[in-house]
């Protein structure tokens, strides 16, 4: 059935397909909706919500609920995402998976809450300290909205990580046309659970692999969890093999998995003069003009990233391998063009940046593709 549908529902609704079970969170302009909608959708299916004190609080109550294994998720702004920092390195360390979201608003501090904006791109791969890796998708629909909730939940499932959906006030709070509940159900990943027995079970034994199973507590499996870097059993260690071996599987999990998470949209690049890059709300944008400039025969491709961390740098540098220019428009001062240039080289790359709460147009991409050679 086609029903017209917000973007904050449509990941309200695909989390609860996907599993999700426990939301806590604390309302914050412009993601209140997905509160809003899970107040009312999750105890229908078993689930619980909780309206916390604060972003650091939901946050910890999201871990504590996925510790005892059921599919757990938070969604707040720019302002509550910074609260929120030390439990997503929190939940990086101690391998918890969850579902952050981050609706952006025009920024810094309180800024324009019902603007849109793009600027927390960097934050959300850099904001907590530390090193480690952390995967983030992008939609530029609604549909895709509904469609990456899902995907975080079994990237998350699947990984043992915190997965965040970077969304932006435009596609939170625009309707639009889509099949729900859809006529195919979707996949749906669950997290691997050990058949070890208590006395041989440990929470972070390479041995499992990459990524080891997690046993709820409350089913016999004592365990240990900390922030602090700890040895397979999940106590505290100083070793530095431990410390060196923890690090290594972490990002090789991720790393060795690219190829599984890394989602995108590709048109038109073959041969392509020009190259103009985008996510989020402003692909909608760059997309129009593309298919404009394309009209008027300029030799011009358009990449779409769903998938903005890791960086997928191979899919850009293929994409890019004809252009003699790339044009990154987005609503931020040029954050993920850092990475397009760190790949492409920084004489290719042209920026179209505007962070006055308005959206980039596609008219402004357009005079930027005919604004040189094409």
């Amino acid at each position: 059935m086609l029903k017209l549908v917000q973007g904050n529902e449509a990941v309200a609704y695909g989390a609860i397909l996907a599993g999700c079970r426990f939301y806590a969170g604390y309302p914050i302009t412009p993601s209140s909706e997905i509160a809003h909608v899970l107040a009312r959708e999750l105890p229908k299916v078993g689930g619980k919500f909780l309206q916390m004190e604060d972003e650091i609080a939901s946050l910890g109550a999201v871990l504590g609920a996925s510790v005892g294994g059921v599919k757990a998720m938070t969604a707040t702004s720019g302002p509550g995402f910074s609260l929120m920092q030390e439990h997503i390195g929190y939940a990086a360390m101690a391998e918890i998976p969850c579902v952050v979201v981050n609706v952006q608003r025009l920024g810094p501090s309180t800024g324009q809450p019902t603007s849109p904006a793009q600027g927390d791109v960097m934050q959300a791969r850099w904001g907590t300290h530390g090193d480690h890796p952390i995967i983030v998708l992008c939609p530029s629909s609604v549909k895709e909205a509904f469609d990456l909730t899902i995907k975080a939940f079994n990237f998350s499932e699947k990984y043992r990580t915190p997965v965040i959906l970077l969304m932006d006030e435009v596609v939170g709070h625009m309707r639009e046309p889509m099949e729900y509940p859809p006529s195919q159900p979707p996949e749906v990943v669950e997290r691997i659970h050990a058949s070890t027995p208590p006395e041989w079970y440990y929470p972070y034994d390479e041995e499992f692999g990459d990524v080891p199973p997690i046993i709820p507590f409350g089913m016999g499996y004592r365990y240990h969890i900390t922030g602090l870097h700890h040895d397979r059993s999940g106590f505290p260690t100083l070793r530095p093999d431990e410390i060196k071996s923890w690090v290594a599987r972490v990002f090789r999990k991720i790393e060795a998995n690219r190829a599984d998470f890394t989602l995108y949209q590709e048109e038109w690049t073959d041969r392509a003069k020009v190259l103009v890059v985008a996510y989020g709300a402003t692909a909608r944008a760059a997309r129009h003009a593309v298919k404009i400039a394309r009209a008027h025969r300029y030799k011009v491709g358009f990449l779409k990233l769903m998938t903005l961390w890791p960086f997928p740098e191979e899919v850009v540098e293929r994409a890019a391998r004809t252009a003699t220019r790339v044009i990154i428009p987005e609503m931020n001062m040029g954050q993920l063009a850092l990475e397009v240039e760190r790949v492409v080289g920084r004489r290719k790359v042209q920026r179209v940046n505007k962070v006055d709460g308005t959206m980039i147009t596609p008219g402004e991409i357009l005079n930027a593709i005919e604004g040189g050679r094409g």
